[in-house]
């Protein structure tokens, strides 16, 4: 679960390293989950990259360290949270994604950032 001041890591090579979560977007949302778009301002980046410090990005959530139910019983968890630069189309600004990516983003129609990911859970 994402709520807005959460700190969220990128796993794209955008140049931004770190996110906080300003907005969730779609309806009168509290929380954000798997396969959620968000706003978010970058805090840290790597120098010399399209992404600068305090820019403001639109990112999807791929992991949460809170616990997810699946339809079919099982519960999956991620050590951390992290998200993808997207642009107001949702293709990832980025070429590559790093780490696990949840199935639950190829049920969302997100089937471009499940072609970059090196693997999906």
């Amino acid at each position: 679960m994402i709520q807005p001041q959460t700190i969220l890591t990128v796993a794209d090579n955008t140049g931004a390293q770190k996110i906080m979560c300003i907005r969730i977007l779609g309806g009168n949302k509290k929380y954000g989950s798997i396969g959620d778009t968000i706003i978010g301002v970058v805090k840290e980046s790597t120098p010399n990259m399209p992404v600068k410090r305090s820019d403001i990005v639109r990112a999807i959530i791929i992991r949460t360290s809170s616990t997810i139910r699946r339809k079919d019983g099982m519960y999956i968890r991620f050590t951390d949270n992290a998200a993808v630069i997207v642009n107001q189309e949702s293709n990832p600004k980025g070429t590559r994604i790093f780490g696990p990516v949840a199935r639950e983003i190829r049920d969302k129609n997100l089937s471009k950032i499940v072609s970059l990911a090196s693997e999906v859970l």
